[in-house]
């Protein structure tokens, strides 16, 4: 979908959306928030990067093949200065080479050819493979070095908090070793890692522009591909992060490529996660990604019935659960929550576009939905991470006005996991929704007083004209 964002930009419709307090982004990839251009120049900027790669990158075809990461090191550029860097057929695969000698050698246009051609690595085409295998890693390598880390979260932090988002749940991959800032040796686990969000998000809540900003957490989130050995490691990891920074992490997801292993085959090991959350005495629900397509019908449905049994309290895309009234049903009953992301779903191949998203059925189904983004920051979208989201929501659905897009932000802060709650309590905050006496209530109340006066403010600020003149 190609549209004209500066001219939609400048429309009263648009000027509503961006005021309107959008409560909790509970569908979201940390390295997927992150400004690419933000990013590339911050790497450029920190002393001690250095990229490697699988084997060489000789060939302009060879990109699309070879895995291409990055790493901090304390050495010096001389080093390696008479080693072949990545460019060349006689590069040493996986030999570290600094970042400002790899751009400044690279083939087509030296370092401003390398930034656009970076820049096109971390950007997602259509099509989800080609961003879970190639956009996903590099991000994530570079968020695995304290000072990058840190700068990107005060960047995020900002962007989100000046779209009206009070709250976040980041699914993230911890899939590279953590460095702290200038040490060559990685961390042994990922406290240090939480140690360094639990203080960014402190400084910024600190600030004038992160004031009445509630807060962000962590779904821990493991690869379907991993061996059980290296599944159950990240899982390790992730209690032991959760015993040391308990109030980072929020829960636990799973994801993969549609050919992967299925959550039927990951039982036993889930199980063993659940056992280990229990003898430390922790609450890490489970949020799975599930039904994540509308082609792979079997495998995608087979999804739905895996992550109701096992206990998810989110579901995330849904995309194939219109199709089956008994699990609608299941998911109402067990007030299972679903994260739709239209506009990422699209650009990742997944759907065709808003009209032919399921979004529109399942909300007339009744079924509880909010409104998340997944690839803003590779996009450019930081400034508007949930805006765009719900322009193309209001534009492009008929059915859809300001009350339903009310409706999936009440939903979404309903659903947030703010604190850690055994199954029973979290079952009975959501029933008494606003009327309850826990953090979820407050922030319900907060949220109806905003939006009472964002109304409005709209009604005074438009008293001429109607909103679907607006559009």
């Amino acid at each position: 979908m190609s549209l004209d964002w500066e001219k939609i930009e400048r429309t009263d419709l648009w000027k509503i959306l961006q005021k309107l307090p959008k409560g909790s982004l509970l569908h979201a990839s940390l390295h997927a928030a992150v400004d690419v251009d933000y990013l590339i120049e911050t790497a450029f900027s920190t002393p001690g990067i250095h990229v490697y790669a699988t084997r060489h990158l000789a060939s302009p075809d060879d990109s699309n093949e070879v895995s291409f990461v990055f790493q901090y090191s304390s050495g010096s550029a001389k080093d390696t200065e008479d080693k072949p860097t990545m460019w060349s057929a006689t590069y040493e695969p996986l030999g570290l080479v600094p970042l400002e000698r790899a751009a400044s050698s690279f083939p087509d246009g030296g370092e401003a050819g390398f930034r656009a051609w970076l820049k096109s690595q971390c950007t997602p085409k259509v099509g989800f493979l080609d961003y879970q295998r190639r956009a996903m890693p590099i991000v994530n390598s570079l968020l695995s070095y304290e000072p990058i880390l840190r700068s990107c979260l005060r960047h995020v932090f900002a962007q989100i908090a000046a779209d009206g988002i009070g709250y976040v749940e980041f699914r993230h991959i911890f899939n590279f070793p953590y460095h702290k800032q200038g040490r060559d040796t990685p961390e042994e686990d990922y406290g240090e890692w939480c140690h360094a969000f639990q203080d960014e998000l402190a400084r910024f809540r600190g600030t004038a522009e992160g004031r009445g900003f509630h807060g962000v957490r962590i779904i821990w989130t493991s690869r379907r591909s991993l061996s059980n050995r290296a599944l159950s490691e990240s899982m390790t990891y992730c209690v032991l992060a959760k015993c040391d920074y308990p109030e980072v992490i929020s829960g636990f997801d799973i994801v993969g490529e549609r050919d992967e292993r299925s959550l039927t085959d990951l039982v036993p090991i889930l199980f063993w996660f659940r056992k280990q959350c229990v003898e430390e005495g922790l609450e890490i629900p489970f949020v799975f990604h599930a039904g994540e397509s509308l082609r792979n019908e079997d495998e995608a449905d087979q999804g739905l019935f895996d992550a109701i049994l096992l206990g998810s309290r989110r579901i995330c895309q849904g995309l194939s659960l219109h199709k089956h009234p008994l699990l609608i049903d299941s998911i109402k009953e067990k007030k299972i929550l679903v994260e739709c992301s239209p506009m990422s779903d699209e650009i990742l191949g997944l759907t065709d576009g808003i009209q032919t998203h399921p979004l529109s059925v399942l909300l007339s189904r009744g079924v509880p939905v909010s409104l998340g983004t997944d690839v803003p920051g590779l996009l450019g979208q930081n400034a508007h991470i949930l805006t765009r989201q719900f322009w193309q929501a209001i534009h492009g659905l008929d059915s859809m006005g300001l009350a339903g897009l009310a409706m999936m932000v009440e939903n979404s802060i309903r659903w947030s996991c703010y604190e850690d709650q055994p199954t029973g309590e979290w079952l009975s905050d959501l029933r008494e929704g606003i009327l309850g006496e826990g953090v979820r209530a407050r922030q319900l109340q907060e949220w109806y007083a905003e939006f009472e006066k964002f109304c409005e403010w709209v009604t005074q600020e438009f008293a001429d004209i109607e909103v679907d003149e607006a559009k």
